[in-house]
């Protein structure tokens, strides 16, 4: 009965916003080639994915940053990685300083969250003791191109675009650690929600100033939480016709979190998976296979398992005793 109640529950929510569209399927080559002639893109794509994974350090390097600026609480700054979009090129965030110790938490939101969304988490994490920094995803709002009304440049049916952008959320968040240490914090945590924490796990596993992170809703493979999630139903049917779930898998693979697992062995990071009973926008087999992965490979974890749904998790009461259990984990961690 409460699968059922779960289900329509999450359905009526992910069908809030009515104006979502479904995009032309794109290679997206422009993103990830360097001009170079190509005659067949998927298997360039296919190609690039392995590189990516392979030498997934240099991947995520970036040259630094210098023009850190900081109004009042707004942090901005050049990404490292630009794009074609002007207005993406700016990062932007939100600087939620305590006497927290020298800890500070970098919090990723979700796909499509607007810029007051996490706000309420950060002041929650300030009382318990923390120190925040809330990060502005790519292309979502300042960083949102003039011809968009949704944040679709993130996350699309254009294969490369997706992967550039994922890529430089990683990149932006490794950058505002850099300005986080100017401002003389020792010890470092991400808590990344949804596509935030994909992007906060590829991040931990990179960067070795982390030393925590928290996944707010686990999956092993970015592909399959697109094919098969119901938030992502209009990206898939412009999937549809144009590449197989396999040969998605692959060539997003460098933006998977289970390309990275094995990057976090031996390195002592402690990781706390969040996972929703009933989500069908991280299905929960894909979420049972990420604790089944730290579990193989012996990774420090702890699991928190919400009884709620994906969306129903920032819905009250739900949400307060997520962010309850989150900030608690990481004072008594960090």
């Amino acid at each position: 009965m409460l699968s059922r109640i779960f289900f329509l529950w999450e359905q009526r929510l992910s069908r809030r916003d009515t104006n979502r569209r479904v995009r032309d399927f794109e290679w997206g080559l422009e993103f990830v080639s360097r001009g170079e002639p190509v005659s067949d893109p998927k298997t360039h794509l296919l190609n690039y994915a392995k590189r990516a994974v392979a030498e997934s350090d240099a991947y995520h390097s970036y040259h630094p940053v210098h023009d850190w600026r900081l109004d009042g609480d707004h942090l901005s700054f050049s990404t490292p990685l630009p794009t074609l979009y002007p207005k993406n090129n700016t990062v932007h965030g939100r600087f939620f300083p305590a006497a927290s110790g020298g800890r500070v938490v970098l919090v990723l939101p979700q796909w499509n969250c607007d810029a007051r969304g996490h706000l309420s988490l950060c002041r929650m994490l300030n009382f318990f003791g923390l120190s925040a920094l809330r990060l502005s995803l790519p292309y979502h709002d300042l960083r949102m191109p003039e011809e968009l009304v949704r944040a679709e440049y993130m996350l699309s049916p254009n294969l490369g675009r997706t992967l550039h952008a994922v890529r430089q959320a990683v990149i932006d968040s490794r950058a505002a650690l850099d300005w986080l240490e100017t401002r003389g914090y020792t010890k470092f945590a991400v808590l990344g929600t949804s596509i935030g924490s994909c992007v906060a796990l590829i991040a931990n596993a990179i960067d070795p100033r982390l030393a925590l992170s928290v996944q707010n809703h686990i999956s092993t493979y970015f592909a399959d939480v697109v094919w098969n999630g119901i938030s992502t139903r209009h990206v898939r049917k412009g999937l549809d016709g144009h590449i197989c779930l396999d040969e998605l898998r692959k060539i997003w693979m460098p933006i998977s979190p289970k390309a990275y697992f094995k990057k976090l062995v031996g390195t002592g990071k402690k990781t706390l998976l969040v996972h929703a009973l009933y989500d069908y926008t991280f299905p929960t087999n894909l979420s049972r296979e990420v604790l089944e992965d730290f579990r193989e490979l012996g990774l420090a974890h702890s699991a928190f398992a919400l009884r709620c749904g994906h969306y129903t998790s920032g819905v009250f009461p739900f949400n307060l005793v997520l962010g309850f259990a989150v900030c608690r984990y990481i004072r008594r961690n960090l």
